[in-house]
Parts: C-alpha cells; sequence; structure tokens
C-alpha cells in the first residue's frame, strides 16, 4: 500500500516529538530532586520569615511536590503558596523539621530587621568559598578585672576549641593568662576604663592585628559571648572574603543618627546600622581593607572622636555611612541586652554566638538542661558546651544531658 505524502509527514512529526521528549527526560534539570544532596551543597539554616518562600520551595522539590522545571518557570510553586497560607505554613515547618532534624526552622523574625541582601539572611545557606579554621581570626575584648571570672570561662569552652582562630585583647599584663594563651594574648596598654576612647582604643589595636594576620575573616565579641566555631564557620562559608560583608546583629529596632561634620560652617546628620559589639560581628578582608583611611594606625580613634560615639557604633559608622555597604542583619548573633530566656531551645545549638546577663539580671540565660544545675553553671556555657561537644573531659555522660523539655 502506498503511503500518502501526509501520512508520511504526520509520522515524522510524532516520531520528532517522541525523540524529543526522550532527550529531555536525561537532562538532570528537568528530573524531581529526590534528596538535599542534589541541591548543590544547599543546607538549611535558621532565617526569618522572609525566606518562607525559599524554604518552602526547596521542601517541595525535595519531596517531589513540584520539579526544578516548574520553579523556573516561576509558576506551581508560588500557586502552592498561596493556598497553603499561614494555616498550612506551621503543617509545612513541622514536616520539614521531621524530614531535616538538622534544620532548625526559626520562628518569624520582622521583615525590617534585614536591610541588606546576602547568604546569611536566608534559609538557604550556599557554600561559596572553602574555609579553614586558620582562615579566621576572632577577637575577644575584655579588662583585666574579667580576667578570672569571664576569660577563664571562655578558655575552658569554646577557645579550648579554637586556640589558633583566637586573640584575646586586654588593657593589663596577667602572668597567669599569659601561661595560658601565650601569644594570642595582647596587651592593648589602653586605659581599663570604660569609656569610649578606651573602648575605641581597643577596638583600633584588634582591626590592626586582623589586617597584619592575613587572615580572610574578622570576628569581634565579648567576654561574656560563646561562640560556635563550626557554625560560624558554616555562616562565613556562604560568602566570599574579597567581597564586600559586614554580618551581625543591631542592638536597636532602628539605625542611629550621628552628626557628621562636613563643613567649617555647619554640620549634617547620617543614618546607619550597626552592630553591636555585644552579640558579636564579622567583616570580610575585602571590606577590611576598604576601611583603612578611617580605621588603621591609629585612624579608627580619631574616626570615632569626630563622631563621639563608641567602637561597635564607630564599626557600623565606617561601613555604612563612609563606605556605603549595607550591614547583613542575622539573628544567629546573641548579646546580654535581650532576652535570652525567649531563644527557642531547639535552637539553640545551631546559633553562632549566646551571651549572658549580668549581675543585675543574673537570670537571663539560655534555657537549655544539663548536668549542671544553674548553680554551677550560671551562664549555662558548659551546658551549651557539652551539648555541642560532649567528649570533653570535663562533661558528664550523655544520659544525664539534655534540653529542657
Amino acid at each position: 500500500m502506498t503511503i500518502s505524502w501526509f501520512a508520511f509527514s504526520k509520522l515524522c512529526f510524532l516520531l520528532s516529538v517522541t525523540i524529543c521528549a526522550f532527550l529531555l527526560l536525561l537532562v538532570p534539570g528537568f528530573h524531581l530532586l529526590r534528596k538535599p544532596a542534589d541541591l548543590l551543597q544547599l543546607r538549611w539554616s535558621l532565617s526569618a520569615n522572609r525566606s518562607l518562600e525559599r524554604v518552602a520551595t526547596t521542601h517541595l522539590i525535595t519531596s517531589g511536590v513540584v520539579s526544578v522545571l516548574d520553579v523556573f518557570q516561576n509558576r506551581t510553586v508560588h500557586q502552592f503558596l498561596g493556598e497553603v497560607g499561614n494555616r498550612r505554613w506551621s503543617h509545612l515547618s513541622q514536616q520539614m523539621e521531621k524530614q531535616y532534624p538538622q534544620a532548625g526552622v526559626e520562628e518569624e523574625e520582622e521583615e525590617e530587621d534585614i536591610i541588606a541582601e546576602g547568604p546569611g539572611e536566608t534559609a538557604l545557606e550556599i557554600v561559596k568559598e572553602s574555609l579553614q579554621p586558620l582562615d579566621i581570626f576572632i577577637a575577644v575584648k575584655t579588662t583585666r578585672k574579667y580576667h578570672k571570672s569571664r576569660v577563664e570561662l571562655l578558655l575552658q569552652t569554646w577557645i579550648s576549641r579554637a586556640k589558633e582562630q583566637t586573640f584575646i585583647f586586654t588593657d593589663g599584663e596577667d602572668h597567669d593568662l599569659r601561661e595560658k594563651a601565650g601569644d594570642h594574648l595582647i596587651n592593648t596598654n589602653c586605659s581599663a576604663v570604660h569609656t569610649r576612647q578606651a573602648l575605641c582604643c581597643k577596638m583600633s589595636v584588634e582591626y590592626d592585628k586582623f589586617l597584619d594576620s592575613g587572615r580572610k575573616w574578622f570576628c569581634h565579641v565579648d567576654d561574656d559571648n560563646y561562640i560556635n566555631v563550626d557554625r560560624l564557620m558554616q555562616l562565613l562559608s556562604s560568602y566570599l572574603h574579597t567581597q564586600d560583608i559586614y554580618v551581625g546583629k543591631p542592638s536597636l529596632d532602628h539605625p542611629v543618627e550621628a552628626a557628621e561634620k562636613v563643613k567649617s560652617d555647619g554640620s549634617t546628620s547620617v543614618k546607619f546600622w550597626f552592630a553591636t559589639g555585644g552579640a558579636g560581628f564579622c567583616i570580610s578582608r575585602g571590606l577590611a581593607l576598604k576601611m583603612s583611611p578611617w580605621a588603621s594606625l591609629g585612624n579608627f580613634i580619631s574616626t570615632a572622636e569626630k563622631v563621639r560615639l563608641p567602637d561597635d557604633c564607630t564599626i557600623g559608622y565606617i561601613v555604612e555611612a563612609l563606605l556605603e555597604v549595607k550591614m547583613i542583619h542575622s539573628p544567629l548573633f546573641h548579646s546580654h541586652l535581650e532576652n535570652l530566656q525567649q531563644l527557642p531551645t531547639s535552637t539553640i545549638l545551631n546559633q553562632v554566638t549566646l551571651s549572658y546577663g549580668g549581675p543585675e539580671n543574673k537570670y537571663n540565660v539560655v534555657s537549655v538542661r544539663g548536668a549542671f544545675s544553674l548553680d554551677k553553671d550560671p551562664t549555662r556555657f558548659r551546658s551549651v558546651h557539652c551539648l555541642l561537644y560532649p567528649d570533653t573531659a570535663w562533661c558528664p555522660s550523655k544520659r544525664k544531658l539534655g534540653f529542657k523539655s
């Protein structure tokens, strides 16, 4: 039987469509992703509610609900999220916590707390740069009167896991502390009085020592902070140290305003955010080098005097007001100024820094339970440390450790 030209053309067309469909199935981008490993090293981190769509999108992909093609076309995920609403979100987050126990989905944060785009504010941290421990320079600011009561605790806990990264900046020589810290104890010869000038003097020395070290990241904390060093490494690896990165947490819910003299006959006000030193902050080397005209070789002190602000505020002034680099607001840093008991217990081990209240507010500590009573561990740093590193020699047996129910 002779096949008509029309029938032959139709057969060729159907065959072409079949071959194209088969080839598309071979392209990985059009497959459903079945496991987190397929997401190009994406990891869960604590996030603001602003990242709801990104969290849900990834969960839907890994669950096989939608395909990567759907996401690229910007269609199905948006429709799905519009349908689930806030009521379904709580159920979805519970599913994610069960499927990914290390995820740590954070409670809602106000969107105003995040003003700069960057991996530190997203629900997923993409590894952009592999870091080694010696890539980070951690500066601990203290004063001689707190060597015994505060610094000793840090040496026993998190510094014991980060000796080579950590440098202690103080204002007086201490033979006992020198024996333990060696050349990582830096005597700034600054005043021991808690004044703006003394604080800026220490920060100036910290900054110069960091530049001299050649390391990739400068991180500052106070002597009442606990650093989860592994978590810090994870956070910083989601950025490039050559980029302009300033990440931390503000102690205020609004930018500060300072008078900046611009002419001999007048002045103008500038507004900027700053990361409180009481919670800790980190600066990339790329940004730190750009700060040099206002911060290196004693210039930091003169810059601070110009705007009459303390050390952490001056850092924010240089970065945001002078260099016009936006601070990345991160919910992973914590100071004694906040209500630490409100920090969800299940997320404590995923934070970058923790703190504790002073003598006037000694019960302002994280809610974590362990073998240590509150009397024996008033800061809760020992309890946190043993949960993170149960192999520590002085930690009790694992069966005695746990969280509050």
